[in-house]
């Protein structure tokens, strides 16, 4: 019996990470070696562990999936680094951009038979004695010097660039059906990118009650749902959304004015906002814009 692949799951999906683990332990020749929610954990847990394979989610709060893997050539240029399948929600449009480039996808929701096609797709890559820099940058992983050794990285980098790139467009393209823009958001077309449930949503800014940042992570909630930005920072969503009606009360908060339910008075002279979602969260209000909530509600 063939000894099983090691494997690396990196996704800050709970729920996609548990799919994956389950459709991997139904293939019964995979060994998760461990799970990572982010991508300062995944450059950690590839050079601890060095699996044979990680699978790779592409948007994730701090480091993406293309990120980890420059990040992991930086700190070792002489690293072979796993074979990468990356799991996207993009659609089919973006898609096409893995295809072109010699890496592998899975695209969410995952499906049992496309993990196994990826599954042999990598034993044969394993079986051709190449490793992903050498094939990114379309040259043999034989040889030696650190020229070639330089070479090599310079080469995936800049194949791992473009393929970002691309992605970003196609994507934008797709969500937007106008100009390119960036996976994050649609501008200021009235449209925000939600993620949630594996799904990319398209969202009314109108409907958006606040958006809160966590650990490099940012969460959107609206009456109906919650789920995640694909925008690395605060400051990155509020440059999508109307400044009329988006308000950055707090520096982990930004508030929905119309969405504001009741201002509570906290101590010390301080406010809470209670939204409208679902749970009628309380927003904290920071001393510096106490001034300007007192303007606005006539306090």
């Amino acid at each position: 019996m063939a000894t099983p692949l090691t494997a690396l799951i990196i996704d800050d999906e709970p729920l996609a990470r548990q799919e994956l683990q389950y459709l991997l332990d139904a293939a019964g020749d995979v060994s998760v070696l461990a799970q990572g929610t982010n991508g300062i954990e995944a450059v950690d847990l590839i050079r601890t562990h060095k699996p044979d394979v990680i699978f790779l989610d592409v948007r994730m709060p701090g480091l993406d999936g293309f990120a980890v893997l420059k990040k992991v050539l930086a700190q070792d240029r002489k690293m072979k680094l796993p074979q990468v399948v990356f799991a996207t929600a993009f659609d089919q449009y973006a898609v096409k951009a893995f295809e072109v480039n010699a890496i592998d996808y899975l695209l969410k929701p995952f499906d049992s038979k496309r993990v196994h096609r990826t599954l042999d797709k990598v034993r044969e890559r394993m079986n051709s004695s190449t490793d992903l820099v050498a094939e990114s940058a379309g040259i043999s992983s034989a040889g030696g010097g650190e020229g070639r050794v330089a070479g090599r990285v310079a080469g995936a980098e800049a194949k791992l660039d473009a393929l970002l790139r691309m992605v970003e467009e196609r994507t934008g393209i797709a969500a937007a059906g106008a100009a390119p823009v960036g996976v994050a958001g649609v501008g200021r077309s009235g449209k925000v990118v939600v993620r949630a449930q594996s799904r990319l949503l398209l969202v009314d800014q109108k409907d958006l009650c606040f958006a809160t940042i966590d650990e490099g992570r940012i969460s959107v909630v609206t009456k109906a749902l919650e789920g995640d930005s694909n925008c690395r920072t605060l400051e990155e969503l509020t440059d999508q959304l109307d400044p009329e009606q988006f308000w950055r009360v707090h520096r982990s908060f930004v508030v929905n004015i119309q969405h504001i339910r009741e201002v509570v008075p906290w101590f010390k002279s301080s406010y809470q906002l209670r939204m409208d979602d679902r749970k009628q969260t309380e927003v904290p209000v920071s001393r510096s814009q106490t001034k300007r909530l007192r303007e606005l509600f006539n306090l």
